[in-house]
């Protein structure tokens, strides 16, 4: 098994990533409760947004802390992080 690997911002994503979590149960009341797609739609969006922040902000600190900081890392996986943002 690898070793626990944390930044300093993982507690700050956690949070984020926390709040979306509440925001997409949010969503599926909201389908429950019969709401209107336009609603529904907004909702997605914000919670959508919110997740791909929190992956934006987790790949700008590994690359910050781990690719430049490191130099260990190759290009492959330079590559593989930037095709995800």
């Amino acid at each position: 098994m690898s070793e626990p690997h944390a930044h300093a911002s993982h507690p700050a994503i956690a949070t984020r990533l926390k709040r979306a979590e509440g925001h997409l149960r949010r969503v599926i009341a909201m389908i429950e409760e019969g709401r209107s797609c336009l609603d529904l739609a907004t909702q997605l969006h914000a919670v959508e947004r919110a997740v791909a922040e929190a992956k934006r902000a987790l790949i700008h600190d590994h690359i910050d802390h781990c690719v430049t900081a490191e130099g260990a890392h190759d290009l492959t996986e330079i590559k593989s992080l930037t095709k995800l943002l």
